[in-house]
């Protein structure tokens, strides 16, 4: 007699990527309601439309995760990424509100029930691996690791064999972080809380622009900048840059959760309607450990005002957050106004577009701030501004180098005849000055350009990086470190990150040197040169797969990488030795 007829079972190999969301149950327990609508915005607007676009397929939910299979471990990681990114951007977005996920992805054996479940080892191990997972992470099994490397030019850090729950042999595993910026406002790169600063602190949230005409953005944005500047020279007042507050543009926000976020006790906001001439300023000055609203004023002026009502409004902030301060500092906004409202407004346009950082708005820039020029000469900010766009420009490799920085120096000399007090123009003249091997008077224009303005983020950053250059470790650590505090959430921050990093690197201070490096490139993936820094340190970490990875990949968006032409790059820099050092650890070639 035959045997009972048994049912094939289906098995097949498959990617399968295991996700939940951080702290559900807290999260329950504080917003039932709205922590249920946020879970099913995440699946309908960024988890859905990705794992679609990666050929993939949800075969389970719960109420704070799911499971996602996929048939290529390639199409699963990089699902992953792009996952991960999306929610970093919301996090700017949505602040304390937007969500975490840990994503855990393994290859492996699995049965397919005619439901549409699936189960197996090959499940199993992938929901292992996002329990391992820290939030904003992808956690990736060594046998997906094996079929991705070198194929999506993203690296994954090894964290060895690792003995996980009902599975009898350890898996090897290899992690991402996809920390952005916009993930870690508030934070350190060591995750931690910013405290508060020493002396009195205050970010200036954009103004909003009231008027019905969204081309009357510029003087919202133009008024926000301005105060921020002013304020900015106060040597006992911690402000935070612009760039950082700038996230916020356009959202509502609580100011107590932004004061935790930045790290500051006052929160400065305000209003601007513009109505053919006049013009309608408000502001008002909260104290974000009470919520309460310390000081409120309404301006109602001829647009011709327009300079006079910031320096108002600025003077009145700086009155009430710390009277006896005032009185001791003396202050005066002493700002040099353009002779026309046009210029400021080309000028202030411009300045929004070399924050973004980016090739095309670097370009625009540079249009609009010679339309400045050409109208108003004798407007050292706009001069400037422009100095800047150009270094930016070639250090990018955007432009030739030694013209642009030509250009540059030039464009920085012109803005310092017209007003010795302009910070941008000293840093560009010092950066260049330090390029070239003149580190003394490099130090000396940037040391000009934080007394000018002593909460300049940016001056705190390039200062570091021509002490690095000159040798002094200690002392650029100290102050790259400084600028990340005056601006955590900068859209420069993946710059600011990597001159730490370099910093930490020159003085052989290789693994605090990594975590910056690493968000340096999460921040900034297209440009060649912050690879450089971090293979160099992977190279004297011993994280040889890192950093054959970050190889492959920086080779593909810039020429090759080879140690004679950063030795030749580096030769003026006190930190050329251990940087190319770390180079032939990593494998670069001569």
């Amino acid at each position: 007699m035959s045997g009972p007829a048994h049912t094939r079972v289906q098995r097949h190999l498959a990617a399968i990527l295991a996700a939940d969301a951080v702290g559900f149950s807290r999260l329950m327990a504080r917003d039932e309601e709205g922590t249920l609508r946020r879970i099913k915005s995440l699946r309908r607007k960024i988890i859905e439309p990705k794992v679609r676009a990666h050929q993939g397929r949800v075969f389970k939910t719960t109420g704070d995760g799911f499971l996602v299979e996929f048939s290529s471990p390639v199409e699963a990681v990089r699902c992953a990424l792009e996952a991960q990114e999306a929610l970093a951007s919301q996090a700017t977005q949505e602040c304390s509100q937007a969500l975490q996920l840990r994503i855990g992805i393994n290859l492996g054996d699995v049965i397919s029930e005619e439901d549409g479940d699936v189960y197996g080892d090959g499940v199993n191990v992938a929901v292992r691996l996002e329990q391992l997972a820290e939030p904003g992470s992808v956690y990736i099994s060594g046998s997906v690791y094996d079929q991705i490397e070198g194929k999506i030019g993203i690296a994954f850090e090894s964290q060895g064999e690792q003995q996980v729950k009902n599975i009898a042999r350890p898996v090897r595993v290899f992690r991402r972080l996809t920390t952005a910026p916009a993930a870690s406002i508030g934070l350190g790169v060591s995750g931690r809380p910013l405290a508060l600063p020493d002396r009195p602190s205050i970010a200036v949230m954009p103004f909003s622009n009231m008027s019905t005409d969204p081309e009357q953005e510029f003087f919202a944005d133009g008024i926000t900048e301005d105060i921020i500047t002013g304020l900015a020279k106060l040597r006992w007042l911690f402000v935070i840059a612009r760039n950082s507050t700038f996230t916020y543009k356009g959202k509502a926000v609580d100011v107590r959760q932004v004061a935790r976020d930045l790290g500051v006790r006052y929160i400065l906001e305000g209003s601007v309607r513009a109505s053919g001439r006049r013009i309608r300023i408000t502001g008002q000055l909260i104290d974000a450990s009470t919520g309460k609203h310390i000081w409120a004023e309404k301006y109602d002026r001829e647009l011709d005002d327009i300079f006079a009502v910031q320096d108002e409004i600025t003077e009145n902030v700086v009155a009430t957050v710390e009277p006896h301060l005032y009185v001791e500092e003396g202050f005066r906004a002493n700002s040099k106004p353009p002779d026309t409202l046009d210029t400021w407004g080309l000028v202030v346009r411009a300045l929004a577009l070399v924050n973004k950082g980016g090739r095309k708005q670097n370009a625009e820039a540079q249009t609009l701030l010679q339309r400045a020029i050409e109208i108003e000469p004798g407007y050292a900010r706009a001069h400037a501004i422009l100095s800047w766009a150009r270094w930016w420009a070639a250090f990018s490799y955007w432009d030739d180098r030694d013209q642009g920085f030509e250009r540059a120096l030039q464009g920085a000399e012109r803005a310092l005849a017209i007003d010795p007090d302009e910070p941008w123009a000293r840093i560009v003249s010092g950066l260049i000055r330090s390029a070239a091997g003149g580190h003394d008077r490099a130090m000396e224009e940037l040391a000009a350009a934080i007394r000018l303005s002593p909460s300049f983020a940016l001056a705190h950053t390039m200062y570091g990086l021509v002490l690095l250059r000159a040798g002094r470790f200690d002392a650029a650590i100290e102050m790259t470190a400084k600028a990340l505090r005056m601006s955590p959430a900068d859209s420069f921050a993946g710059f600011y990150n990597a001159f730490h990093g370099l910093a930490l690197l020159g003085a052989r201070r290789f693994a605090e040197a990594l975590p910056h490096l690493r968000a340096s490139i999460a921040a900034f993936s297209g440009y060649p040169g912050l690879y450089n820094t971090l293979i160099s340190c992977c190279g004297h970490l011993g994280l040889l797969d890192e950093a054959k990875s970050y190889i492959a990949y920086r080779n593909q968006i810039g020429p090759p990488l080879t140690r004679s032409v950063l030795r030749n790059n580096l030769k003026f820099f006190a930190h050329c030795e251990v940087f190319v050092e770390g180079l032939a650890k990593a494998g670069v070639p001569e």
